[in-house]
């Protein structure tokens, strides 16, 4: 399937746009961030195994490497013969919103999880996110399962 826009997955040599542009996503949002350079050095592991990629968009300019950015996490599940994939971010720099590089991204990150094995992708969402949840929306999302009635919640704990 074509995309509006190129995606291409990043790579272990991708670790510090990837963190640089993680970063910026939480700050704008008034996020906790751990700061480029601890993104950065979990990420040239990250990015070189199986459990995690990354797909960046957008040609690259003098004022952005990249325009968007998608993050999804792998891992077994006993509900499916293939991977649990969650939708862990879904970043498109705030000048550049608007112009289908988030529908890029999540049609590639579909296509990644579905060439993986994965029976569907997982996607956590604010619930005053208004835009975000219609995006997701228009794209097929629901929060609610199939036959039920009441929409689901994601519950969140700190451990540390």
């Amino acid at each position: 399937m074509e995309h509006t826009h190129p995606v291409r997955r990043a790579t272990p040599a991708d670790a510090e746009l990837v963190a640089d542009m993680l970063d910026t996503f939480n700050r704008e949002f008034d996020t906790p961030s751990p700061g480029v350079a601890v993104l950065a050095g979990r990420l040239k592991t990250l990015l070189a195994g199986d459990d995690l990629a990354a797909l960046l968009t957008g040609e690259p300019t003098a004022d952005a490497p990249a325009a968007g950015l998608a993050v999804l996490s792998f891992r077994v599940s006993v509900w499916y013969d293939g991977p649990a994939v969650t939708l862990d971010e879904l970043y498109v720099r705030p000048g550049l919103r608007g112009r289908r590089y988030g529908h890029a991204l999540l049609t590639a990150a579909c296509e990644l999880a579905r060439g993986r094995g994965a029976e569907a992708l997982e996607i956590n969402v604010d619930g005053e996110d208004v835009d975000a949840r219609r995006f997701y929306e228009a794209h097929g999302f629901s929060n609610t399962e199939p036959g039920a009635a009441e929409p689901m919640f994601y519950y969140y704990r700190d451990l540390v």
